[in-house]
């Protein structure tokens, strides 16, 4: 009988693929949209399924053992983010973190600068006929806080802030002590989508949020894994009902592998994180060898030091993005939640103009992205740009 689930095989390209030509291995430059399954990930996953793969819920051993991995990996959390360990909700991921944490709340204020899984709940909210004030964006990218506490004026108790740590398209870091002060000072709450920001910035960074989203997949964890953390007093409302697993506001049995491969990346994610640094060279360096062709989105600002987004002159972003696909390179041209879209992006528009995003280009750089990775992206770029001079 053949073989009836073709999608199970390898990976078998066409020959007539210029990007799988043995001469052009593909390169990837998009660790911001995910990042690959480490081996510490892989391994902790396999031994769970192996070993913990009960349903955590239940009273027997095999439950038993599950139950006590969730506890291990949810201790762990808590205790880089300064919580008890009861104050850790696991989620599918940062866009379920994100919508959770801001359901049930009363006005909001943010950014059009934030991810889509927080500006449509606050579209949303608006549309219900909810408080929703949106924060001025300036052309560095980088909030003010003093702008911010002026939007927080006459706000009701249940209002709350959401800024993201760090940006998901242009690397930039938000002050978010100087904003959380700002937003305690008023008497509301704030939450801080951390799922970039994870593995690159100490938690210290987000001290003082009251609400936190985190996602494993941009640290080398498995996809289908998150969570939501909380300081007394803020826990949120469940948005589904029918069960009394994670305290009852998220039910649904939980994978052990999945939250297994979660702790073990954020364990080397902390441990790989000063050693980041490279990354911010090699960024420089490529930033460097095109100026005059690209604008840089979010610079002088504070950024993560993986992450570029370049405008180029007299292309489009999509455009150059299939032509590096057809180099073997993988960029992107916006948020990964808005692939297959021609969307612009929207942090770029707001930031610094429809021209600006039009030609706005996201390269982001890994723990595997060597001098000779960024060396051909810039022969590629160059030869590229040579097809179509600068108007």
């Amino acid at each position: 009988m053949g073989n009836t689930t073709p999608w199970l095989l390898p990976f078998a390209p066409s020959k007539s693929d210029p990007r799988m030509a043995p001469e052009k291995p593909e390169i990837y430059l998009d660790w911001n949209a995910t990042t690959p399954l480490c081996d510490e990930a892989r391994t902790a996953q396999e031994l769970a399924a192996r070993q913990a793969w009960g349903n955590p819920s239940s009273v027997h051993g095999s439950g038993r053992r599950a139950r006590r991995l969730l506890d291990e990996v949810r201790e762990a959390l808590a205790g880089m983010l300064g919580v008890h360990r009861r104050d850790v909700l696991f989620t599918s991921g940062g866009t379920e973190a994100n919508n959770l944490a801001l359901g049930d709340i009363g006005a909001l204020v943010t950014s059009r600068m934030e991810h889509p899984s927080v500006v449509r709940v606050a579209e949303q909210h608006a549309s219900q006929g909810r408080t929703v004030r949106w924060l001025a964006v300036p052309p560095s990218g980088q909030l003010c806080p003093e702008q911010v506490a002026e939007q927080l004026v006459d706000l009701p108790g249940n209002s709350w802030v959401s800024v993201m740590a760090a940006n998901h398209e242009t690397g930039v870091v938000q002050p978010i002590r100087a904003i959380a002060d700002a937003v305690h000072a008023a008497g509301l709450r704030l939450h801080v989508d951390a799922v970039q920001a994870l593995g690159k910035l100490p938690a210290s960074h987000w001290a003082g949020a009251d609400r936190v989203s985190l996602a494993a997949h941009k640290l080398g964890g498995p996809k289908g894994i998150g969570a939501l953390a909380w300081v007394p007093g803020s826990a949120p409302h469940p948005v589904l009902l029918g069960g009394a697993q994670e305290r009852g506001l998220r039910p649904g049995t939980l994978d052990a592998s999945l939250v297994a491969g979660f702790g073990a990346a954020l364990t080397r994610a902390e441990l790989l994180r000063e050693g980041r640094s490279r990354l911010a060279v090699l960024r420089d360096g490529l930033e460097a060898e095109l100026v005059g062709r690209v604008e840089v989105n979010g610079s002088p600002s504070e950024r993560l030091g993986h992450v570029s987004n370049l405008s180029f002159k007299g292309w489009h972003g999509d455009e150059m993005v299939a032509a590096l696909d057809l180099e073997g390179i993988c960029v992107s041209s916006g948020s990964a939640c808005s692939a297959g879209t021609t969307e612009l992006s929207p942090v770029i528009e707001a930031m610094l103009g429809r021209e600006r995003a039009l030609g706005a280009v996201r390269i982001s750089l890994g723990e595997a992205t060597t001098a000779l990775d960024v060396e051909r992206l810039l022969g590629s770029i160059h030869g590229i740009l040579a097809t179509q001079p600068n108007p």
